[in-house]
């Protein structure tokens, strides 16, 4: 799977990126998942957007929050792949590309995410541990999960 990936500041988005963005989140969020929830929340004039190309098609998204916008900590969110691109191990690969953004911006620093419950074992499956009681947002079961940084390794 040849996929480009890109990273940029909301306030340096294209209007084509954008719209791409948006167009991705409510295919998956409002139509596939049958779920008319307020996607535009303001959170994302303040984080950064990572997306991922194949050709000219955006197939996978996330949205990186700063810590103090969601959580204590920074956050992965609006995590999406485009459904005409399932199936090939691509949210894996925009998991691991997304934990390690969140890590060059946010050095030693835990992560946490809202994760529907569905998803608990994938998200495990990058060391997040549930960290919540399991609650409804939007109808949908989610947890709290958790990342923990762990501690550099010295050299010495």
């Amino acid at each position: 799977m040849n996929i480009t990936w890109s990273m940029k500041p909301f306030d340096e988005l294209s209007l084509q990126e954008l719209y791409k963005i948006l167009q991705l989140r409510m295919e998956v969020f409002v139509v596939e998942q049958n779920c008319p929830f307020q996607d535009a929340d303001n959170k994302d004039l303040k984080c950064h957007h990572l997306m991922g190309w194949q050709n000219d098609r955006l197939v996978a998204y996330t949205r990186i929050v700063p810590p103090g916008i969601s959580y204590e900590f920074p956050s992965i969110g609006r995590v999406v792949t485009s459904p005409a691109a399932r199936k090939g191990g691509l949210g894996r690969l925009l998991m691991q590309q997304s934990i390690i953004e969140t890590e060059k911006l946010y050095v030693d620093k835990s992560i946490r995410i809202g994760a529907q419950l569905y998803l608990k074992k994938f998200y495990e499956s990058f060391g997040f541990i549930q960290s919540s009681d399991i609650y409804v947002e939007d109808g949908i079961e989610h947890i709290e999960m958790t990342r923990n940084k762990l501690p550099s390794k010295s050299t010495t």
